[in-house]
């Protein structure tokens, strides 16, 4: 079945296939993916599943190595993984459409960037949905029942089944943080308006909040393409994921948020900051080890990540620069006029496919996995990972060791992240209340319950990718990331946000629009 359908694909993809091999060719991350990819395939055996996700830089799961062994003694079926840079999606999908052009798909893997869709219309992808409740029962039970519904209608076949693991939060993970010690040198409230907020960031600049003597504090900022900046763009009732414009209801019809009268205002203000100093003059520059770099060397005062891992930062800022900081969640602020919030994404994309294939007993392991990713009672051992990498044993209970990807094998399984309630994650962050770490372990365990009050989901929630699959520069929000970042640099001025949303609606917004509008009727039926 791969093999067939790699035929199929083969012309389509071709020369974008081609382009990639020249760029992983040309880059050591990429040929570090390559050769670890390889190695991997030479090293496992067929008993074993291939599985591709998320990796930050952390080490291969090779065949009888520790972390294999873990998941095997577990599950009773060995994972493997190469190493295959993320890269923000980028490299890793790169990669990954090498192996699907091969007809060589990895066994299980998180898709990215809509890639599914063509391979369910082609066969290429297996039909989970009579397969799960029967030998997943655990995962098909985790998973509420209005959620499956969902998957089934993003089926691009119209025959509403399930081929597609979700990746599900029924809580808000996203929000904004500040240094709350920093407010507390200057003698400062936390801000609940936005007139507050700004006078916040004032003296953030200019009062020396960290008290070493150097003007080195940046305010707030982000990341390139206006991304991780939900401090900002939810002041103005903007559906926002990451630094992705969401739909949701504006002035009563499902809308996309970039080409709203939120969002051009939004922009407005947030050129205002830029010139003054109030953002992080990188902001548009940084990738995520910049970003995070600055952050956890001490100098940024309000950013946007997961409270719940604000424990990361606190600590990385301590080994940094010797001082413990107090990070609080940051009030949702709302601009005049406005009502601000911070997105909440319950469907964030998925989470895993599998390859489709007649061997039933591999059809066996994969549904063995997927049966253990869903059984909450294994959910611990998971997160705990290996004995000596991933955590130690602290008065005869697991302890999480910090994050070290030099060190540690990627986790591959990690349905805590994926598919979790808030009380998971507070009786995981509750498990790791040591003497050495309670300072900062207890901030996150406030902050992310702290954080449900100022999140609100959208009507978008669940949309299919393949709504802008046939126009890849709104998916890929080209035009968007153009104008808003001119606008907010203060290189277009905020009358050339009338032009982006012409151009928008011009170059395929107009039927997009009617497709999101079309499926949003569907799903409220």
């Amino acid at each position: 079945m791969k093999k067939r359908y790699a035929k199929k694909l083969m012309s389509a993809t071709l020369a974008s296939v081609m382009v990639m091999s020249m760029l992983s060719g040309c880059g050591s991350a990429d040929s570090k993916s390559t050769e670890a990819t390889e190695q991997t395939a030479e090293a496992s055996t067929d008993e074993d599943i291939e599985i591709w996700s998320t990796n930050n830089g952390y080490l291969p799961v090779e065949a009888g190595s520790e972390l294999y062994n873990f998941y095997k003694d577990i599950i009773g079926v060995g994972i493997v993984q190469p190493y295959v840079e993320w890269n923000g999606g980028e490299t890793y999908l790169e990669q990954l459409n090498l192996r699907i052009a091969a007809g060589d798909m990895p066994d299980m893997f998180t898709p990215w960037n809509g890639v599914e869709t063509e391979l369910i219309a082609n066969g290429a992808l297996l039909d989970l949905t009579d397969l799960l409740p029967e030998k997943a029962p655990h995962l098909w039970e985790s998973i509420p029942e209005d959620v499956w519904d969902a998957v089934k209608a993003n089926d691009p076949t119209g025959q509403n089944r399930i081929y597609v693991i979700p990746q599900v939060m029924s809580y808000g993970r996203n929000g904004a943080m500040i240094r709350k010690d920093w407010l507390d040198n200057l003698g400062l409230d936390m801000p609940t308006t936005q007139e507050e907020f700004v006078e916040v960031l004032r003296a953030f600049k200019n009062d020396d909040p960290n008290g070493n003597g150097v003007a080195d504090e940046i305010p707030t900022g982000g990341r390139a393409e206006a991304r991780w900046m939900g401090q900002l763009f939810g002041q103005y009732g903007i559906a926002m994921w990451e630094g992705y414009p969401q739909w949701d209801i504006y002035d009563g019809e499902l809308t996309y948020s970039a080409v709203t009268r939120n969002m051009r205002d939004c922009l407005e203000w947030m050129s205002g900051l830029y010139a003054e100093g109030l953002l992080d003059p990188e902001t548009f520059l940084n990738d995520k080890a910049a970003w995070d770099g600055k952050i956890n060397s001490g100098v940024v005062g309000i950013w946007e990540h997961l409270p719940q891992e604000c424990y990361n930062y606190a600590e990385n800022i301590y080994n940094g620069t010797g001082v413990k900081p107090e990070i609080a969640v940051l009030p949702a602020i709302s601009a005049p006029g406005y009502e601000g919030y911070y997105t909440m994404h319950q469907m964030n994309g998925g989470g895993f496919v599998v390859a489709n294939t007649d061997d039933e007993a591999k059809i066996d392991r994969i549904m063995k996995v997927l049966d253990a990713y869903g059984n909450q009672d294994l959910w611990m051992k998971f997160y705990n990972g290996v004995e000596g990498m991933h955590s130690e044993v602290v008065n005869g209970e697991s302890v999480r060791l910090p994050d070290d990807p030099s060190t540690q094998q990627n986790l591959v399984l990690v349905p805590f992240n994926q598919i979790a309630t808030i009380d998971f994650q507070v009786n995981v962050l509750s498990s790791q209340l040591t003497d050495d770490r309670a300072w900062a372990v207890s901030q996150a365990i406030e902050n992310v319950q702290e954080n449900q009050k100022y999140v609100k989901s959208f009507a978008g929630d669940g949309m299919p990718e393949s709504i802008t699959s046939d126009y890849p520069d709104i998916a890929n929000r080209t035009l968007y990331i153009e104008y808003a970042t001119k606008i907010i640099t203060g290189e277009y001025s905020i009358d050339k946000f009338d032009e982006f949303v012409e151009k928008w609606y011009a170059t395929g917004g107009t039927e997009v629009t009617e497709k999101a509008r079309k499926w949003y009727a569907k799903k409220a039926q």
